[in-house]
């Protein structure tokens, strides 16, 4: 069996980021993203949202509740507003895609890892137990 250095793994995990960035789910992202920058009216509602919320961090570091509960209504407001933007709904969803994608690598991942340990040390993979683990619950206990 091979042995690997994590220098090796990281290596790899290195060539399996750059095929990711390099699928269609990734590039769908990255031109979704270049059409949210290009948008003057998502750019201005953004820029406002950060400014209210550098007001708010502001008003409840002093306690001013009443002007606090005033600009947290404004930016659930122009939050909605931005939401509605057909193309920040797009990109919403290609986020969650990007996301779903990454959680599928790295589920994979840990899912495997844990089956070569398994396998490699004579366990059982449908019990989910390691060889030293199966070795010690069917020893004689008395």
């Amino acid at each position: 069996m091979a042995e690997y250095t994590r220098t090796q793994v990281l290596d790899q995990a290195k060539r399996l980021a750059d095929m990711l960035a390099n699928t269609d789910e990734i590039d769908r992202f990255k031109q979704v993203e270049a059409k949210i920058n290009e948008n003057k009216k998502v750019q201005q509602l953004i820029n406002r949202i950060k400014a209210l919320q550098k007001q708010a961090v502001n008003f409840q570091a002093y306690e001013k509740k009443e002007a606090l509960k005033k600009v947290e209504v404004e930016i659930d407001r122009l939050q909605g507003e931005l939401d509605e933007i057909p193309v920040v709904q797009e990109f919403k969803e290609t986020q969650i895609v990007v996301n779903d994608v990454l959680q599928l690598v790295t589920g994979t991942i840990a899912r495997e890892v844990t089956n070569k340990v398994i396998e490699s040390t004579g366990g059982d993979l449908l019990s989910g137990e390691t060889g030293s683990k199966v070795k010690n619950s069917s020893a004689c206990s008395h």
